[in-house]
């Protein structure tokens, strides 16, 4: 249970949500936890199957403008509860409206690639610290060091969305050049990698981040349509008919995290060679048992909590894409920067 941006996480089973005149009542075995003023909710989201919300409750909210949103255990977002609809429809023009402004456009786009250049910092410099070979070690710290130089020159880029995915582009190109240097080096044989490829993956390692990429993105599709926004309408992303494109620009900032994810599970060989079926044509895929294992593995580092540095306060890793669409949504509505999340 925790409110942040006036938002109620119900995170914990057993809680109960009930009314007290114009207040939510949190109860956890009949014993108050907390008591919220209806007018200071904008959302109550709810998480997993064994917490009850009361109908009068309910009714609070969607009479106050408050929506209930209710997700699986693992973030899925299975419905969304309320009154005749408002925020959403002005919320929706602004970011409709901000997508025709080129201005803000390029802003948002490179907030977003600047997340990402920093988080892909922090993990080259994790592993840059852990490695056990001086040559990997010096590397993988070169490459954090490129990265700060094309933070900086992020900073000095003409307002063109296309200039600003050319330094994200190069980003990645230094990313993967060195990425088999976070694996130790007795498993480069097993696993090798010579770049990202996709549709289909054709190694192990990239069918591996493939399918983490993937419960990723379902989960900022989540974040976004429980927040009121459009997942298909992006920014750094063009738009395409099927494409959730704004979904695509909240991953870029936490792609790092997950591809630390996928790094400690094959470092710990918690996924193996066996974990993985070669198809016909040279497309490489998970078994069943793999795919078992990394959701559970995903859904644990979910419920670990850090600090957050914006509201001093600690929070689940899975709390976060929620935290970061609501930013977003304020950035949209209230024209002010958007700030993506940084790890370190």
């Amino acid at each position: 249970m925790q409110t942040l941006q006036n938002v109620l996480y119900l995170l914990t089973p057993g809680l109960s949500l009930r009314r007290d005149g114009l207040a939510l009542r949190v109860e956890h075995e009949k014993q108050l936890k907390l008591s919220l003023p209806v007018h200071n909710v904008e959302s109550v989201f709810v998480f997993g199957s064994d917490i009850y919300v009361s109908p009068s409750a309910m009714r609070l909210c969607w009479e106050h403008g408050a929506s209930v949103c209710y997700f699986t255990d693992w973030g899925r977002l299975e419905a969304r509860v309320e009154g005749v609809p408002q925020g959403s429809m002005m919320l929706r023009r602004a970011q409709h409206a901000a997508a025709r402004d080129p201005g803000r456009v390029a802003a948002l786009a490179r907030a977003f690639v600047a997340g990402k250049l920093h988080n892909v910092r922090w993990l080259l410099a994790r592993s840059a610290r852990d490695a056990a070979a001086p040559e990997d070690g010096d590397m993988l710290r070169a490459a954090a060091e490129a990265h700060a130089h094309l933070l900086r020159e992020l900073g000095r880029t003409p307002d063109d969305p296309d200039v600003i995915r050319g330094v994200e582009g190069r980003a990645a190109a230094a990313h993967f050049e060195v990425f088999a240097r976070h694996l130790r080096p007795a498993l480069r044989a097993a696993f090798p990698f010579d770049g990202r490829n996709r549709r289909p993956p054709r190694d192990a390692i990239n069918a591996l981040l493939s399918f983490l990429y993937a419960l990723l993105r379902h989960d900022c599709v989540s974040a976004l349509t429980a927040i009121g926004l459009d997942p298909f309408v992006g920014y750094l992303h063009a738009d395409r008919p099927g494409r959730e494109s704004l979904a695509l620009d909240l991953m870029e900032e936490f792609r790092p995290w997950v591809e630390r994810l996928a790094l400690t599970l094959l470092n710990r060989a918690e996924i193996k060679t066996t974990h993985f079926v070669m198809r016909d044509g040279g497309a490489v895929e998970l078994s069943e048992v793999a795919r078992k294992t990394i959701v559970a593995a995903y859904q644990q580092r979910k419920t670990e909590e850090a600090l957050h540095p914006l509201f001093q306060e600690k929070v689940r890793h899975g709390q976060l894409v929620f935290i970061q669409a609501k930013l977003l949504a304020r950035a949209l509505r209230s024209e002010v920067p958007y700030e993506p999340h940084l790890f370190g």
